[in-house]
């Protein structure tokens, strides 16, 4: 088997592929996303690509790799594969789930409070010597605890996000979803809703939706103006499910009181409207960034590949291969 892998990854990773008789293994060496003609190169001879959510894997890609049989991609989300020609030629796509839910459920609960309490402006004001004295008034934010949070998908990770809130903060839980969640229902008094009225109640929202053709530019203009003035956006599942134009002007106009975004709809570009705006908090895609999440993503990816070379199926398929 000859296996590309299109990033550095944890070493601990790498070691069980070079361990693995029989596994020929490239791992490119440059951290950043890679050159797509680069990609495409090194991908010719490839029976399987270890890949990133940096890399788009299509047809251009399966065109340039007749011996594919398999992309484990290192993520929850799939977005940057076509699944549906994947499926068509008899590639398996495997993905990492269920490893991540906690590291990202914390960092939207992180992002969530440092837009609320205003963290990143208080320490830039402090930091530029314009602490005086303390006053009443003084950056002052919204409250947290006992508020009403909106959960927009309540998967994996939506579940992690709706726990913390409830049982750490005692918030009352509103949540989205084509599927509805009566086990959580019973437990945590979780109520299912229609989008406009989670949005119209909710004093947080935030976000944990793939990104597919239904839930692209999902927030956008119309739906950030039936959020309430004080209320918060949070977005850690994909960039493109908000508009940041619309939100930038939200932001700005004081529609809404503040967001805050792991991911973006361009990445790794920003918006500049919101790189000038106090009331958003920007990290750079960085919710799984735990190294115990990021080893045991890798660590997942890699069982997928060791699987099929041995004759297994993967134990994360997204597509079930043929090949």
């Amino acid at each position: 088997m000859k296996l590309l892998v299109t990033r550095p990854i944890p070493e601990e990773a790498v070691a069980r592929l070079r361990a693995e008789p029989g596994v020929d293994t490239t791992m490119l060496e440059e951290d950043a996303a890679m050159d797509r003609g680069l990609l495409l190169d090194a991908a010719a001879d490839a029976d399987v690509i270890l890949a990133l959510l940096t890399e788009r894997v299509d047809a251009e890609l399966f065109d340039r790799s007749p011996d594919l049989r398999m992309v484990a991609n290192m993520a929850v989300g799939f977005d940057n594969v076509d699944i549906d020609e994947a499926a068509v030629r008899g590639i398996w796509v495997t993905n990492t789930p269920g490893v991540l839910d906690g590291a990202t459920a914390d960092l939207a609960m992180a992002l969530l409070l440092a837009a609320a309490r205003r963290l990143p402006e208080s320490e830039r004001f402090l930091r530029a010597g314009r602490y005086k004295r303390w006053g009443p008034m003084l950056l002052c934010g919204q409250e947290v605890h006992g508020r009403t949070l909106g959960i927009l998908g309540m998967g994996r990770i939506g579940e992690a996000v709706a726990r913390r809130a409830r049982l750490g903060f005692g918030m009352e839980i509103l949540y989205w979803d084509e599927r509805g969640r009566a086990d959580l229902e019973e437990e945590l008094g979780v109520r299912r809703t229609d989008l406009d009225t989670l949005l119209g109640a909710a004093d947080f929202v935030s976000i944990h939706l793939p990104l597919t053709e239904g839930t692209a530019g999902l927030i956008d203009a119309e739906r950030l103006g039936r959020m309430k003035p004080t209320a918060v956006l949070v977005n850690t599942a994909r960039g493109p499910i908000v508009d940041e134009g619309a939100l930038a002007a939200a932001l700005r106009s004081g529609a809404i009181w503040a967001a805050g975004l792991d991911v973006f709809e361009r990445e790794p570009e920003v918006h500049p409207d919101l790189i000038e705006l106090d009331n958003a908090v920007l990290l750079p895609h960085i919710a799984s960034a735990s190294i115990p999440t990021r080893l045991a993503m890798a660590e997942l990816a890699v069982s997928n590949v060791l699987a099929l070379h041995r004759g297994e199926d993967p134990p994360t398929p997204v597509v079930r291969g043929t090949r």
